[in-house]
Formats: C-alpha cells, structure tokens, sequence
C-alpha cells in the first residue's frame, strides 16, 4: 500500500489528454494503494490541482487548453508546491532541462516502464518535508491523523477531520470561508452546512478554541 497521508491514501492527479493512457494510470495507481484522480486537459489539471490536495502530479506536457509546462509554472506561481513528474514524449537534453526548470521534480520520456514509474513517484514521496504540523502547542502527524498534545496523549482524527484541519494548520494566519473549504476539503459535496459539521466534530474532540469563527468570513486555526 502506498504511504499514507493526510486523508489516509498518497493521493495523485493524473493530467494526461489520452484518455485511454490517463484511464490505465488511475488503475495502474489505486492497484498500486493509490488514491488517483484524472484531467483530461491543462484546464481541468489547473482547476483540481488549486482547489483540492494532492501529494504528487503526474502532467503530461503535451496538454490541450493549458500547456504542461505553463500549468506547472501557473501552479508554482499560485504556490501550489505539490511535487511533479512530467510525463512527455520529447526526450532531448534540452527538453528535459527544460521540464525540470518549469518547476518539476522529474521527468519522465514515452514510453516508459510502468515499475519505473511507480518507483520514480515513490522517491518523490520520500523526499517530502517532514509530515508533521503544529498546532498550537500540539503536533499533527499527517500519516497517523494523530494529534499529539504536550503530555503525550493523541487524538485520532477521520480522514476528513484530518483533511480539514491541515488545511488549517498550513494555513494559520488564513481565515477560510466556507465556500473555500468546501471546495478544498468537501469537493464531493454540495452546500456547506457540512463545514459546520466537521468543525464541530474537531472542536469535541480537540477542544472549542481549536479552529477560530471569524464573523463575516469563515473559519481559520485557534489557539489550542
């Protein structure tokens, strides 16, 4: 199984226009302990990869709508940091030079050997910073959705208690509103009374002044 992150799965967005390649690569990931998502053009990858989470993405550079390498660079310049492989057909030296000063992490030529591109994506999740985060004087392990308190004690969140509260704990000084949220952490549902509702759950199981009401605009991560 692929290494566990913050709703419990590694998750990756598979951009990619051939949607019989994209469709085998979404297979090929959740076969391998994946949580995978496709988009079929730059747009649609641009549109998933700044309203929801990911730990890696896999573009192709060919795209329709928005180029690979243009998406990577709108990203980094939204500060999407998640790391990339570029998947491509353009296999110089100066072709690789160039995916890898667009911001990605790797690079990948077609064809390739799908081992070799599981094992490239592994390396990518190994050199993540530490996946841990404050919280107040508590500490989130973004693997284990343990919130650890100063005398040891841990909390075990859902996936999505933990999905929003990292969203909150990367983001501490940032009041969110709940169209915002629901659009990062609830993309499946519509309305945002289930904001509400998870908000609730972690305040019972973390303490009321966990995350912060901020009148006339949402939420955002309180002192804990």
């Amino acid at each position: 199984m692929a290494e566990q992150q913050t709703g419990g799965l590694a998750r990756v967005l598979v951009v990619e226009d051939d949607r019989e390649l994209g469709q085998l690569l979404v297979r090929l990931f959740r076969g391998a302990g994946y949580a995978a998502d496709h988009a079929t053009d730059g747009q649609a990858g641009l549109h998933r990869a700044l309203t929801r989470t990911y730990d890696v993405l896999i573009i192709d550079r060919g795209l329709p709508a928005v180029e690979g390498l243009d998406l990577l660079k709108r990203l980094r310049r939204a500060g999407v940091t998640t790391p990339a492989l570029v998947l491509t057909a353009l296999g110089t030296v100066h072709d690789r030079v160039a995916g890898l000063d667009g911001g990605a992490e790797d690079y990948l030529v077609k064809p390739f050997e799908v081992a070799e591109l599981l094992a490239r994506v592994r390396v990518i999740l190994r050199r993540r910073p530490a996946s841990e985060l404050a919280v107040g004087e508590r500490v989130f392990d973004l693997l284990s959705r343990a919130v650890r308190g100063p005398d040891g004690e841990e909390v075990t969140l859902s996936g999505r208690e933990s999905d929003l509260l990292r969203l909150f704990a990367e983001h501490p000084e940032r009041a969110f509103s709940r169209s915002e949220i629901v659009a990062r952490v609830f993309p499946d549902t519509t309305g945002d009374a289930l904001v509400d509702t998870y908000v609730h759950y972690l305040r019972r199981k973390l303490g009321a002044s966990v995350v912060t009401t901020v009148r006339g605009t949402g939420y955002r991560l309180g002192p804990s």
